[in-house]
């Protein structure tokens, strides 16, 4: 069957001017010509939306999302709730039920304005997953040709070998130029994202054209479909040294899972969203989507080349004050300006980085490091995980943010995502968490705790972990080294910590032995550990099969 047939009997959608698998260099002159939308939110709905530098088609496009979508809309994210599966997935407030019928009138809606409103609609098929066995044929069809380069440059493409492509391909609908309107609609807001496992469609309706939404809606369809194959789909980096070593890196924003995974001795299979199958580890992409704020061009090198390539993407970074962004060099931008959004991104494929994995795709790992920068000062810097230890904290997803302070300290704030990304898991924590640790059993794999956060007292008061002593803890655990060490047990975290490790001070390894003040350390664990308590409680992973373990 033809795309055009395809789409017609799956939409409805009737003489439509595609733009089929266009080049990335045609679809960077068509995102100049053609995406129009708002870029200001007292500005029109037909500005200009993407915008060559001055390196014109042998660089970079500049792209900016409406005002009102400079990240993902989790609010506005939805599973529609048919019979079959409004008790498996695990809905909450990044992922809201869409009463059937209600969604149903909105696809014809937007439907129906998409036959009328005569513009172009470009076409991009890819696959999530490198892994042909088990790869997910995904067809981006949308009125931005910006998001059919994301696309271009964030998934496989020509994958071969997968079977039942047709049967088994998911149609992501995106379609920014339609207005939703809640009360007619049954939606939030004036934009949906909608999941449609019945008839395997994702539908963007209104302005949500944050480009990261093409790539984490489709995200969190893997996380609904693998797990119901037995294969853990998870948000993560992963890489593999020398040995023939795979490591997984879970870690929320500000952890230092890119940091740590980016090492030179080791090759990198993916750096966000990655699978583990009973074939091994596996890229479900084939790009990265990067935050560029404040980039350190010194300390991130292969990041920041990827800025000048033909292809790439920035999205919301403005131009040089008085310029127009024609004339700036991607080189000359100011990575630090956040007067759009903190959330300046770009996406460039996995390609540009030097020392990847051959496909996307490792061993099954032998060490798995859950990654926390714990603000508060109290967790060890290392701690050594048992399976039910694995299980409590991979639920948890801890890590804290520090406040803004006026005058004086803030207390920092706690963070609890479950499965280090929770808006994207589909499933209940649970169902993750046993295939973990069912596999880390099979597989013995052994798994750490590491604190990149505060040490000798809570932020304001002590230091952050140097990097040089995380990156010797990291190391000490992905040789082993710390499989056969004496041991001890934090009493009020309940976390067993190694006594010794090559090449750091052995003082540190507790963390009490760091705070001038014993006692303040006692209360502030915990303080910590009520706060997890507080977390697990509230999220009922008791009911789930979860054992308390703080």
């Amino acid at each position: 069957m033809s795309y055009q047939a395809d789409l017609e009997r799956l939409f409805g959608l009737k003489a439509i001017d595609y733009q089929y698998g266009l080049s990335k260099a045609s679809l960077f002159d068509e995102a100049i010509a053609n995406d129009r939308g708002r870029v200001r939110r007292d500005g029109p709905s037909a500005a200009q939306k993407a915008y060559p530098t001055a390196l014109g088609t042998d660089g970079p496009l500049v792209y900016y999302t409406d005002p009102d979508c400079t990240g993902r809309r989790t609010k506005d994210t939805y599973a529609v709730a048919w019979p079959e599966v409004k008790d498996q997935i695990w809905f909450k407030a990044d992922l809201n039920p869409y009463e059937p019928q209600a969604y149903q009138g909105l696809l014809k809606r937007v439907v129906e304005h998409v036959n009328a409103s005569g513009r172009k609609l470009y076409v991009k098929d890819v696959f999530m997953g490198s892994d042909p066995e088990f790869a997910v044929p995904y067809r981006f069809v949308g009125e931005y040709a910006t998001h059919a380069l994301f696309a271009h440059n964030m998934f496989p493409k020509d994958l071969q070998g997968v079977k039942d492509v047709e049967a088994r391909r998911w149609t992501m609908l995106n379609v920014p130029s339609f207005v939703c309107e809640p009360g007619r609609d049954g939606c939030r807001s004036e934009a949906a994202v909608v999941i449609d496992t019945r008839n395997r469609i994702c539908l963007v309706a209104g302005r949500a054209d944050y480009c990261g939404t093409v790539k984490k809606t489709i995200f969190t369809v893997g996380n609904f479909l693998f797990p119901l194959e037995g294969r853990l789909s998870m948000h993560c980096s992963a890489n593999v040294g020398a040995d023939d070593d795979a490591a997984i890196l879970f870690g929320l924003s500000g952890t230092g899972k890119t940091t740590l995974s980016a090492d030179a001795d080791r090759r990198l299979i993916g750096d966000d969203e990655i699978i583990w199958s009973d074939n091994g580890l596996c890229n479900l992409e084939d790009g990265c989507y990067a935050k560029l704020i404040n980039l350190d061009k010194q300390a991130e090198p292969v990041i920041a080349a990827a800025l000048t390539k033909p292809g790439t993407i920035i999205e919301n970074v403005p131009p040089l004050p008085g310029r127009e962004m024609a004339d700036c060099h991607p080189d000359e931008l100011d990575l630090s300006d956040a007067a759009m959004t903190e959330n300046t991104r770009f996406a460039y494929p996995l390609s540009d980085n030097p020392n990847v994995m051959p496909d996307g795709r490792g061993p099954h790992p032998r060490t798995i490091v859950l990654l926390t920068a714990d603000a508060f000062g109290a967790l060890p810097p290392i701690s050594l995980l048992q399976p039910a230890d694995v299980m409590y904290h991979f639920v948890s997803g801890f890590t804290s943010r520090v406040a803004g302070t006026e005058v004086g300290i803030t207390d920092p704030q706690p963070t609890f995502s479950a499965c280090f990304g929770g808006p994207f898991m589909a499933h209940k924590p649970n169902v993750y968490a046993k295939l973990l640790a069912d596999k880390m059993q099979r597989h013995q794999t052994r798994c750490v705790l590491l604190n990149t956060g505060w040490s000798g007292g809570p932020y304001g008061v002590g230091n952050r972990m140097q990097l040089s002593v995380t990156r010797a803890l990291l190391n000490a655990a992905l040789q082993g080294q710390l499989d056969h060490v004496d041991t001890e047990t934090q009493p009020i975290l309940n976390l067993k910590m190694p006594k010794s490790c090559p090449g750091v001070d052995n003082r540190i390894l507790n963390p009490r032995n760091t705070w001038a003040d014993p006692a303040a350390y006692d209360a502030t664990a915990a303080k910590l550990r009520d706060m997890f308590r507080k977390n697990f409680t509230a999220k009922g992973f008791a009911a789930f099969g979860i054992q308390a373990r703080i």
